[in-house]
């Protein structure tokens, strides 16, 4: 049996994935005021909760980078996506602090493996002028998860009227989603016995970089992937970058809450609009890079001119919200600015791709998403000190932010194309 454009098909299912992935980790978010209002926890609380994830997800990041490189893109997700499932369903049986942080950190070990994982199927499954779009198609999943989580999790509240039968339900997922992913992806498309020879061709000769033809056949360990300034271009705009898509992900429930008073039917109400712009900018940020390529331009023009454009639509949008004085104008505005967060991200994700083969990929991936993870830390840390009187410093740090990561693409990143090994320069 032979599936024309199986491709698509690979890149639909993870993106599934992201969006499930969403709906169990914004559920605390969004449950949030009726499980301290039981338990008498506090916003601070929700911060040492919020910072546990977050810190085992940077471990898991790093953790799992290099589990998808070592047992590969099908069991590496079967993983990530088994004891993420089982972590979601044991947030209903905690009662304390302790219990959520406990349960929330192993949350987040298991669901870090989506990134390095995807990052590694896209580099598999699509040539390189592809990339951009198949990685916007994935990060449009967590877009959707966005979207969609909100409404779902506080219907699933309301007909269930228990927050620890919601974080039951929505644990199945992941299971229901184990099924199509078992028996579609058998391997990478050399191998696969449902792809087609002509998309097998189009997909490994398109995967030589457009300016010099060649393919990224180099994998450094990590000490050498580590000694690369163009690494640390990837990694910083990631360390950068992140913070600006959490301050939503994980503070927007607290923010409608405290600025406008609202309870969970209400933030279901508001809380999914930012997430439509993240889905049009992963969409946008993908055909953006895409055409331009096939334009003619370089892989090098192309992704630094949309991460840039990416980062102005997030300044610009980020310091304007500061003013924003209804609930409406303000998620409108984070629309926009989620919209240029996923038109870089999605580009700069890719990046680990551009400069090494397969076998380096989700290694650099998972480094870039621990770093991001570990700024993510320090904003929830700062979050609370902060925003005592209202958000504004928030979105004036989330500004200062998008412009270092842009520069750190454009001054570290050099020449964006295939490395090769330091002997290979010298001679």
């Amino acid at each position: 049996m032979k599936i024309s454009g199986l491709r698509w098909g690979i890149v639909t299912l993870v993106a599934i994935a992201t969006v499930i992935n969403y709906i169990d980790r914004g559920a605390l978010g969004f449950l949030w005021p009726e499980i301290s209002a039981d338990l008498g926890l506090t916003k601070t609380d929700y911060a040492i909760i919020l910072n546990v994830f977050t810190f085992a997800y940077a471990f898991g990041q790093t953790l799992f980078g290099r589990i998808f490189d070592w047992i590969g893109t099908r069991l590496g997700f079967v993983l990530s996506i088994t004891v993420w499932s089982i972590a979601t369903m044991l947030h209903a049986v905690a009662t304390s602090l302790t219990g959520f942080a406990i349960f929330r950190g192993l949350l987040g070990v298991s669901e870090a493996g989506n990134w390095p994982g995807a990052t590694k199927a896209n580099a598999e499954w699509f040539p390189i002028k592809e990339r951009a779009l198949a990685q916007g198609i994935f990060n449009s999943g967590a877009a959707i998860g966005g979207i969609v989580s909100a409404p779902i999790i506080a219907y699933l509240f309301v007909y269930l009227e228990s927050w620890q039968a919601t974080f039951i339900t929505i644990g199945v997922l992941g299971f229901l989603w184990l099924v199509p992913w078992l028996i579609v992806y058998k391997s990478g498309p050399d191998a696969h016995p449902w792809v087609s020879e002509k998309e097998r061709e189009y997909i490994l000769t398109g995967q030589r970089d457009v300016e010099t033809n060649e393919v990224a056949t180099y994998a450094p360990g990590s000490a050498e992937i580590l000694s690369r300034k163009e690494s640390w271009g990837v990694i910083l705009a990631s360390f950068f970058l992140d913070p600006i898509w959490w301050l939503f992900v994980g503070w927007l429930p607290l923010y409608l809450s405290e600025t406008y008073g609202f309870g969970v039917k209400e933030i279901g109400l508001y809380a999914w609009v930012p997430y439509v712009g993240a889905m049009f900018g992963a969409w946008f940020g993908g055909l953006l890079a895409q055409n331009r390529i096939s334009a003619g331009w370089t892989v090098n023009k192309a992704r630094k001119f949309v991460i840039g454009l990416g980062g102005l639509i997030m300044l610009v949008s980020l310091l304007m919200t500061i003013k924003a004085a209804t609930p409406l104008f303000a998620v409108l505005l984070m629309a926009a600015i989620l919209f240029g967060f996923q038109t870089s991200v999605g580009n700069i994700q890719t990046l680990p791709s551009d400069f090494y083969s397969g076998k380096s990929v989700g290694t650099l991936a998972g480094y870039a998403g621990t770093a991001a993870k570990l700024a993510v830390v320090g904003l929830n840390f700062l979050i609370p000190v902060i925003t005592v009187n209202s958000y504004a410093p928030a979105f004036a740090v989330g500004a200062a932010l998008a412009i270092l990561s842009v520069l750190s693409v454009w001054i570290l990143c050099g020449r964006i194309q295939p490395l090769n090994p330091p002997s290979a320069r010298s001679t």
